[in-house]
């Protein structure tokens, strides 16, 4: 499947099915699985044999859905978890034990940045929040002996920067840190951020790989590529009491992240992706590209749309030719980028709700990324858990909209966004 264009994976990779077997694949609704060898489970146990042995931990139907991001993203191996905030929080805590830190961008998803400063904390694992502005060289001034990662999004939610990918890459690498990317917004038919030099990738399958808003889930994709032997990965590299000691870096080779993922915090914390959510993500991952380019095509209209409105104080989409991010999403996203804009309402809060109260084909929901327009004021909703210092940092402003662009007719969206807007008048 690796040689076959993105469009192709998203319908086949994943499953392929033998002679007389369902062409779909189908949901194994079972919490266990029957062997006849007291062996072969005790070899389960110790991982040394390859198998299903209880769904907290692995199932047939959620390893479809992992196959098929692995190779969407071009990686060795990938993990199905019950939602895309378990999917963030297993990336860091499978590097950093308490004492540790780690570096993000400021940028962040509202409950990724409550994740990563409140409950993280309380774990004695100190996140580092920097601006998303800054120059990639000056993230060394921030790394310590007890630094292991540099965390970002391909595109910021909800202000839609686009990350230089390459840059950070290389300045995670020059002070051996590995690179986590979350890539909920642009997905795999976007952008592949292991071609760019990303370690790991993280999604909220939620978003637009379920894309029609009826599946919790998460993934972790493990590029394979990142050297767990550079002195700075213990949890990696040092024998594992809970498996008899082996190392999971000498056992598994480039694996060594994903499987200690799985047979670590997974099978202690039991954030499980249930079959029939992996089976409806799945579904949703076969006409992705179908659906992200109509989103990206929808956005971009709808954008320079409202960029014609006297209402409209400022409009970010990064395929605008007068975005500051334009030369960035020409390089990262060609195909498009995504169908997420961010957009400012003159008046401020009090008219922004007010936009939000009148609009009639839109949704306000509380979710991002799927076939429907949805409109959202994050600064009151997904960011007020935020300060209003914590929000200027992140770059929600108080007149802001967060527009997630459907696949419905654009005519339809502009003219919903535009009576809206003038029923404030």
């Amino acid at each position: 499947m690796k040689n076959y264009s993105v469009e192709t994976q998203c319908v086949q990779a994943g499953y392929e099915p033998k002679s007389g077997e369902p062409r779909v694949a189908p949901i194994v609704q079972s919490t266990t699985y029957k062997y006849d060898d007291a062996d072969q489970v005790a070899a389960l146990f110790d991982l040394s044999a390859v198998g299903h042995m209880y769904s907290r931990i692995s199932n047939p139907t959620v390893e479809v859905l992992e196959k098929k991001l692995t190779v969407l993203e071009g990686g060795v191996g990938a993990l199905g978890v019950a939602s895309g905030q378990s999917a963030n929080f297993f990336a860091i805590f499978t590097l950093c034990s308490a004492g540790d830190n780690f570096i993000c961008l400021s940028n962040l998803y509202g409950g990724t940045h409550t994740l990563f400063t409140s409950t993280l904390k309380r774990m004695g694992i100190e996140a580092t929040i920097l601006p998303c502005t800054i120059e990639p060289k000056e993230i060394a001034k921030h790394v310590n002996s007890k630094t292991k990662l540099l965390f970002a999004e391909t595109l910021g939610n909800p202000g839609v920067e686009v990350l230089d990918i390459e840059a950070f890459a290389k300045a995670a690498h020059d002070n051996k840190l590995a690179f986590v990317v979350d890539n909920t917004f642009a997905t795999p038919y976007l952008c592949r951020p292991i071609e760019h030099g990303a370690d790991i990738v993280t999604h909220s399958a939620t978003k637009y790989l379920d894309g029609h808003a009826t599946s919790l889930g998460g993934v972790i994709v493990d590029s394979g590529n990142f050297d767990w032997n550079n002195g700075n990965f213990d949890c990696l590299t040092q024998p594992d009491l809970a498996y008899h000691g082996l190392s999971y870096t000498e056992t598994f080779g480039n694996q060594a992240f994903i499987v200690k993922a799985r047979a670590s915090l997974l099978r202690d914390l039991g954030s499980t992706m249930s079959p029939n959510n992996a089976f409806l993500i799945n579904l949703g991952t076969e006409t992705l590209a179908l659906r992200m380019q109509r989103h990206s095509d929808n956005a971009l209209e709808v954008a320079k749309f409202l960029q014609s409105l006297d209402e409209v104080a400022w409009v970010n989409y990064p395929k605008l030719e007068d975005s500051k991010d334009y030369k960035l999403a020409e390089k990262y996203l060609p195909k498009g980028a995504s169908g997420v804009i961010s957009f400012g309402v003159k008046g401020g809060v009090d008219k922004a709700k007010l936009f939000i109260n009148s609009v009639k084909l839109a949704s306000l929901v509380v979710h991002v990324g799927d076939l429907r327009t949805h409109v959202l004021h994050p600064a009151s909703m997904t960011h007020r858990q935020l300060s209003e210092e914590q929000q200027i940092k992140a770059g929600i402003a108080p007149e802001m909209i967060r527009l997630s662009v459907g696949i419905e007719n654009p005519k339809d969206i502009c003219d919903d966004l535009y009576q809206a807007l003038k029923a404030q008048a």
